[in-house]
């Protein structure tokens, strides 16, 4: 009479199946080694691409710069001329401006109807000092003098 009591052996490991796993294994290895490079050949042609539009970006880069020293020197000369030029035309302006200069005689207001009389300033108090009163300090009953605002 045998017990077996629900205790299983462990299996053996067979050889076969060893060699099974192992060609599974390495079929998966094959196949992700196939899928790295399609995707290492597609990086690189995106970084040649890339390296590319860099040196045509750097040539761009070149040409801007040199035609922007030559607007700059452009520019000083253009600014030069002005100067020159301003200076040269500032006495004509000057003489037309006092030759065609408009004088206006100063404006008087005429006061004679009641309504544009002028008035007398407004005096401007405070209440206090209008109605000659100082604030009123309520002590709540504390005779201490440290409490009292100083008169």
């Amino acid at each position: 009479m045998s017990l077996t009591l629900g205790i299983r052996r462990p299996r053996k490991h067979r050889a076969v199946d060893k060699v099974g796993r192992l060609l599974e294994e390495n079929h998966r290895l094959l196949t992700q080694l196939v899928g790295a490079r399609d995707h290492i050949a597609v990086q690189e042609r995106q970084l040649a691409d890339v390296r590319a539009k860099r040196a045509e970006a750097e040539q761009v880069v070149v040409c801007l710069d040199a035609d922007l020293d030559e607007r700059s020197v452009e520019l000083e000369q253009a600014q030069a001329e002005i100067r020159r030029l301003h200076a040269q035309l500032a006495p004509y302006l000057a003489a037309d401006a006092n030759a065609n200069a408009i004088t206006v005689p100063p404006s008087e207001r005429d006061t004679s109807r009641v309504e544009d009389q002028a008035t007398a300033p407004i005096k401007v108090t405070t209440l206090w000092a209008a109605h000659g009163i100082g604030p009123v300090v309520r002590t709540e009953g504390s005779t201490d003098p440290a409490h009292l605002p100083a008169a």
